[in-house]
């Protein structure tokens, strides 16, 4: 059964985001910046459940639902991994905007390898894709977006939400069913883990780089890296976040460290300490990259040139580096900690 809007309320931090206000012009960043430069990301506009219980509204169905994604978001990329994981290929399809962000919104014109058209409604941007919803829509266009087929609409465009429909409601077509990222017993502590992870790193790392204060980025950063610090000592301990076992909670952190050396020390400043400098972070990660699902969606082409080429503002030149040097490959040396299970693929 599908979470309710209520309970996603209840377990979500992002769902806590101030609001959507007035549209302005600029990316949908520069419209989430206070009067104290301190950046506030907004709540998702479109918040509706697909369900496995027939003759729902938004019925789980094979060849239904098609994501529009970023190979360069950390949220997109949680819906990548899960869809993977649970082996839905073939129900859920999916297109990829170009990586580099212009002021207007992300386009969906295969001008980027990896990149490609929109195979369902043919429009070139992703907010002409918003305005086949709502016509005057000014609010944020954001990747991942979850659309209905049948309805013609958007489903969802909230990731947690998203990962949370691909682990439960599509079970029936799934290659994977057996495979559950938010278990009841476990549910308590993720939701825990959660409600610190995401304000402080996931969101952390764009609310120091986006800040346009000392003061908002001090804050920003210095949360971010008590959080870091947080994560290494329980995985000093444990295999993954909540024990044993692979969750949720590991897919949300991890997206935020593929991008952290390659893009979040330097572009955002996030540089008191780099993920090389966290052995436990650093071999929870490597892990992690081994297996197909993380490796094969992550893409540091588009994760490295969106970030520097399309924030001006930040890198006004466009200058994409050439480092750091990393060996992802590297043995993970986390064997000595217990593991439940592992998802095959």
């Amino acid at each position: 059964m599908a979470i309710s809007s209520a309970e996603a309320n209840a377990v979500s931090p992002e769902s806590r985001a101030p609001k959507e206000g007035p549209a302005q012009d600029g990316p949908t960043w520069q419209r989430q910046i206070a009067q104290d430069g301190t950046f506030q990301r907004r709540n998702s506009a479109f918040r509706r459940f697909v369900e496995a219980r027939p003759g729902a509204e938004f019925a789980a169905e094979a060849g239904r639902y098609h994501l529009y994604v970023s190979l360069a978001c950390p949220w997109a990329h949680r819906t990548l991994i899960m869809r993977r994981l649970k082996g839905l290929e073939r129900a859920v399809s999916y297109d990829v905007v170009d990586w580099f962000l212009p002021h207007d919104g992300w386009t969906l014109e295969a001008k980027t390898e990896g990149a490609t058209q929109d195979t369902v409604n043919g429009e070139r941007s992703l907010r002409d894709i918003y305005r086949r919803v709502e016509s005057d829509y000014r609010g944020s266009v954001t990747v991942p977006t979850l659309w209905d087929k049948k309805k013609s609409t958007i489903v969802n465009n909230e990731s947690s939400e998203i990962i949370r429909m691909f682990n439960t409601e599509f079970n029936e077509f799934s290659e994977r069913p057996e495979y559950d990222f938010y278990p009841e017993d476990l549910r308590a502590e993720i939701d825990e883990i959660n409600e610190w992870v995401y304000p402080d790193i996931n969101n952390g790392v764009y609310c120091a780089g986006f800040a346009r204060s000392q003061k908002a980025y001090e804050v920003a950063v210095l949360r971010l890296f008590d959080s870091l610090d947080r994560a290494e000592n329980i995985l000093s301990t444990r295999r993954y976040l909540t024990g044993a076992r692979l969750t949720e909670a590991d897919i949300r952190l991890w997206t935020t460290l593929i991008r952290f050396d390659n893009v979040y020390v330097t572009h955002f400043k996030c540089n008191i300490r780099r993920l090389i400098d966290y052995p436990n972070l650093w071999g929870f990660t490597r892990e992690l990259y081994a297996h197909p699902a993380f490796r094969r969606t992550t893409n540091f082409t588009h994760i490295k040139h969106h970030y520097f080429e399309s924030h001006e503002s930040i890198n006004p030149y466009r200058i994409v580096p050439l480092g750091p040097e990393a060996d992802y490959d590297a043995p993970h040396g986390r064997g000595h900690l217990t593991a439940e299970w592992f998802p095959a693929e």
